[in-house]
């Protein structure tokens, strides 16, 4: 007993370790001992946070975009260009003709040989926009050339019968101009018609019954006939321009598919040779189609045979 007394009382007395220490870690320093303050950990400045604003459809831009470059202004197109050239040109010019046969206009074909050229207008409009569907089948029957001066009004009330005709090997299709006009460069009239006022209007008078007709057909027409046949000599000139000839005629066949059929039959069987005739093909209540039915067999009889207006020069 005394034995394990003495063994407790000596561990009881032997100097203890710091509080704390354990395997692997230093001493604890004295209580008293001055700590060194450990120097301030630099922490990097945080990077500013940039916020973009989230714009939904429809919601107008707050930021101002940069200005864009103004693209340039495009150029006229050719057929534009050429109608400002021709205006310039003419516009100036005062015409000192007025009528079916002035300066410049085609009347007959350049030949000596028995040949007539049977032309026939589509005038259109609120009466004359109909089709005479019997001198038509009986053309083709016969098969007789012609050339048919149509005019825009005419194409846009018969666009179907317009396809038909313009492929018809027999006929060929001439500009009668987009609304029917007289050829005028100063407004002037022609049986209760008012021409075009000016250089400008002529120029679409012509060019848009044009590229109406090349549109549906695949070609540009080459003959220009005015409405009411009436022009003035610059305005021909103007066509020129363009590149068409004007063409009158040599015979006039029906006066506006007014006359009787026998008056009809007589006109034609006055026609020589290189004669071009004028008739109409757009009232089938007229006599022209009786009329021209009773003179063409006699016109073969003397010899004569029929052709388009491009198979021989005009004069």
């Amino acid at each position: 007993m005394k034995t394990a007394f003495l063994i407790v009382l000596l561990l009881l007395l032997a100097p203890c370790e710091a509080s704390g220490s354990g395997p692997g870690q230093p001493p604890a320093k004295d209580e008293g001992a001055i700590r060194e303050a450990a120097p301030p950990v630099q922490v990097p400045p945080a990077a500013p946070v940039v916020r973009r604003k989230v714009r939904y459809p429809g919601e107008p831009a707050t930021a101002t975009a940069p200005a864009r470059a103004q693209a340039p202004k495009a150029s006229p197109c050719p057929g534009q260009l050429r109608k400002q050239q021709i205006v310039a040109a003419y516009r100036n010019r005062a015409p000192g003709q007025w009528g079916e046969r002035v300066e410049g206009v085609r009347t007959r074909l350049d030949t000596e040989e028995p040949v007539v050229a049977l032309t026939f207008d589509a005038c259109g409009g609120p009466r004359g926009s109909r089709a005479d569907t019997a001198l038509i089948e009986y053309l083709q029957q016969e098969r007789i050339p012609a050339t048919l001066f149509v005019s825009g009004r005419w194409i846009d009330a018969n666009p179907a019968l317009f396809k038909r005709l313009a492929a018809e090997p027999l006929f060929e299709i001439a500009n009668h101009g987009l609304a029917h006009r007289p050829c005028s460069v100063n407004g002037k009239s022609a049986y209760g018609i008012k021409g075009t006022a000016s250089v400008a209007e002529l120029v679409d008078e012509i060019e848009k019954n044009g590229k109406k007709i090349e549109a549906a057909t695949g070609r540009r027409p080459r003959f220009y006939r005015p409405g009411t046949a009436y022009c003035d000599e610059v305005a021909v000139k103007v066509a020129g321009e363009l590149g068409y000839e004007v063409v009158n005629y040599t015979v006039l066949g029906d006066a506006g598919a007014t006359w009787p059929q026998e008056k009809v039959r007589q006109a034609l069987l006055e026609a020589g040779h290189g004669a071009i005739v004028i008739l109409h093909m757009n009232q089938p209540r007229s006599r022209t189609a009786a009329g021209v039915m009773e003179a063409v067999p006699l016109l073969r009889e003397k010899g004569l045979r029929f052709v388009k207006l491009s198979e021989y020069p005009l004069r």
